[in-house]
């Protein structure tokens, strides 16, 4: 499978060969405030399989090993890379893809949720259980993404 995508202005393009290893929804304090959004479709691939086809990337440190690169014109964010906790994988944000139907999240969202709503009702019925049993709930313990 060879798909394509690229950045909301056009100045980045990039393709992907073969299939992803996961599809998945993000929805952690790291991926939620870079991208100014609820949550975000992740696809990751071995490194060999993405190819940056035009433009340059801009990469950002946004947590500790977590690297995030984005168009440096429009700002929309393109991949992931955790050398520590996904060594060899880059994460690309399916919504940027020509065809982002093609990697739908399916059986591998976090959390298993179909709705912005089933996340938020998700992570409150979390914390919510893990108080009752007297835990303390850190941020990290309540999302998924590394």
């Amino acid at each position: 499978m060879k798909l394509t995508g690229g950045c909301h202005c056009g100045a980045v393009r990039y393709s992907i060969e073969g299939e992803p290893q996961h599809v998945a929804l993000c929805h952690c304090s790291d991926c939620r405030k870079s991208a100014g959004a609820p949550m975000v479709s992740w696809a990751a691939f071995a490194e060999d399989q993405f190819s940056l086809e035009q433009g340059e990337l801009t990469t950002f440190n946004s947590s500790g090993t977590a690297l995030r690169s984005f168009c440096p014109k429009c700002g929309t964010g393109i991949a992931y890379r955790n050398a520590e906790y996904l060594p060899g994988i880059v994460d690309i944000q399916s919504a940027t893809l020509d065809d982002p139907a093609a990697l739908p999240a399916g059986g591998a969202s976090l959390l298993q949720a179909r709705t912005v709503n089933e996340v938020v009702k998700a992570q409150t019925n979390k914390v919510r259980l893990a108080r009752l049993k007297g835990e303390l709930v850190e941020r990290s313990q309540v999302v998924a993404h590394v």
